[in-house]
């Protein structure tokens, strides 16, 4: 079943989306595996961000909400978090400012003490059918948000990270199969799963582990904000599954490899792609 056309203002809300996105606020229960935790979650205010931040919230865990200026939706998903139990704190502001990445871990550890978990989920896309269309300033500012920030926050947080402490970095099946019209959002990508391979070496010696996960076609404001009008319409016909996924379904590996469960996955990358196989 297609999506109804519909076109956003970037970076899009939740509130304008149709059919509204599932984010498992009605079918998420936790078992106490992120119990005590502090967390870190940048585009956490929708979409995917939104699922992780509720599940770690039903899983145990406080959760610091970084987000740019959605500030409705920012609220919303406190409102979630604090409705499991839990401490939100939000953190609006641009992370093409390295001195914000900075600002982000020091406002998680001045609130929580330390920081055991650190999601980079936050990205920044836009669509265009040749490499002329695009201008300058927007693919340095896409490198900046999608792969440079998460640079700055991992050099910032790992000081306050103890062993067992874990890092996730959402990637994208982009980064095997990139799409063309989104070849800055796509080479970002490509960036962060060799990234997070790399830093998962690195910190190996510190006990913090490093994953990524790889969403395909996830239902979140970013598709009709960033995408014409009949992509939206036709999104995520192109997997095995002839559908899009639910940020719901992507939330449970964020919680799997933020978890002792996952003490020895480190350097993985997961899946999520409606059937589509990542190499």
């Amino acid at each position: 079943m297609n999506q109804p056309t519909q076109q956003q203002q970037p970076p899009g809300v939740e509130a304008a989306l149709m059919p509204k996105a599932d984010h498992g606020e009605t079918s998420y229960q936790g078992s106490n595996k992120l119990a005590g935790k502090a967390t870190v979650i940048t585009g956490g205010d929708s979409g995917i961000g939104r699922a992780v931040a509720l599940a770690f919230a039903r899983e145990g865990a406080d959760v610091l909400i970084a987000y740019l200026n959605e500030h409705e939706d920012a609220k919303e998903t406190a409102r979630l978090v604090e409705e499991a139990g839990r401490r939100a704190i939000l953190m609006p502001g641009d992370l093409a400012e390295p001195a914000h990445c900075r600002a982000i871990v020091e406002r998680a550890v001045q609130e929580f003490g330390r920081i055991d978990v650190l999601v980079n989920n936050a990205a920044f896309q836009m669509s265009h059918d040749s490499i002329e269309e695009i201008p300058d300033e927007e693919w340095d500012y896409t490198f900046q948000v999608n792969i440079t920030a998460m640079f700055h926050t991992c050099k910032a947080a790992v000081k306050h990270m103890k062993p067992g402490a874990s890092i996730i970095n959402t990637t994208s099946i982009n980064s095997d199969n990139p799409k063309p019209t989104l070849l800055a959002y796509a080479a970002t990508k490509g960036a962060i799963a060799n990234f997070t391979a790399g830093l998962a070496q690195l910190l190996a010696e510190k006990g913090i582990r490093v994953n990524s996960v790889a969403p395909g076609p996830i239902w979140t404001p970013l598709i009709p904000s960033t995408m014409p009008p009949d992509q939206v319409e036709s999104f995520g016909q192109q997997v095995p599954m002839k559908r899009p996924g639910q940020p719901a379904e992507v939330a449970p590996a964020y919680v799997l490899l933020a978890s002792d469960q996952a003490s020895y996955m480190s350097g993985a990358r997961i899946a999520v792609t409606g059937g589509t196989p990542i190499l």
